[in-house]
């Protein structure tokens, strides 16, 4: 399994307090976390935004099974072509693995076609996280509750489309309960959205997320199924022209 972990890496190298939670990123975290719980069936490799292309060129592109997400601040630095590209490979078969405030980039919400807003407010509340779907993949050696003592508080009504499965639902100390851990299917591709892991707290060091994300980077990344090319699908009216040989664009 070829794994990439993507962040914009922009808390970690501008907010100092940050930094002792996560002195190598969040992207080297989740990276260090898929390799402890997957150990020589997975190969990881991280980029960030600061990269050539945001590190998703189509080559690296090309040589991932699966992809995991996580943005905050630079959701618009990301280029639309980078977007294009990582939709035209979710919808060939790469799975898509979208964390926390990722919920807001312009993938996740190109592939759920709303607008992925949720309510929220940060007081460090405790979060406990309960398995809706004890028989999912994504689930399994995963207590229920998953417990954070201190979180940012995600609250309904969160606005994505209605998911293949439900498998994580949370309920915090202040009362919100939110939809945590979703999964879809988008033409060849897995996905699948896993809200813990705010950037104040230390969520990826947690033994019991860590297991999400090794469970979640195996079934993103499917099963065998087979990967079509990545090909950009014009619009009609370019189709009709290529193919009477003209140039003009409607």
């Amino acid at each position: 399994m070829r794994a990439t972990v993507w962040n914009e890496n922009v808390h970690e190298t501008t907010e100092p307090h940050i930094m002792p939670f996560y002195p190598h990123g969040i992207h080297g975290e989740v990276a260090s976390a898929l390799s402890e719980q997957l150990g020589a069936e997975v190969e990881v490799r991280t980029a960030t935004l600061a990269e050539p292309e945001r590190g998703l060129t189509e080559e690296a592109l090309a040589a991932t099974d699966v992809l995991f997400w996580w943005g905050h601040l630079a959701h618009d630095e990301v280029d639309d072509a980078v977007v294009e590209r990582v939709q035209r490979h979710v919808l060939g078969g790469m799975g898509l693995v979208v964390l926390h405030s990722g919920h807001f980039s312009k993938i996740f919400t190109r592939l759920m076609g709303t607008t992925c807003s949720l309510s929220w407010r940060d007081d460090g509340d405790r979060e406990a996280v309960w398995t809706t779907a004890p028989g999912h993949p994504i689930t399994a050696g995963v207590p229920s509750p998953l417990v954070l003592d201190a979180h940012e508080t995600y609250g309904e009504h969160f606005d994505v489309p209605e998911p293949e499965e439900t498998v994580f639902v949370s309920a915090f100390s202040g009362g919100e309960a939110f939809r945590s851990g979703l999964v879809y299917r988008r033409g060849r591709g897995r996905v699948f959205y896993f809200s813990p892991g705010d950037q104040k707290y230390p969520v990826y060091r947690h033994p019991a997320v860590r297991r999400v994300l090794g469970n979640a980077a195996r079934w993103a990344a499917g099963d065998g199924e087979h990967r079509t090319p990545a090909v950009s699908h014009p619009r009609r009216g370019e189709l009709i022209e290529a193919q009477a040989g003209t140039t003009t664009r409607s």
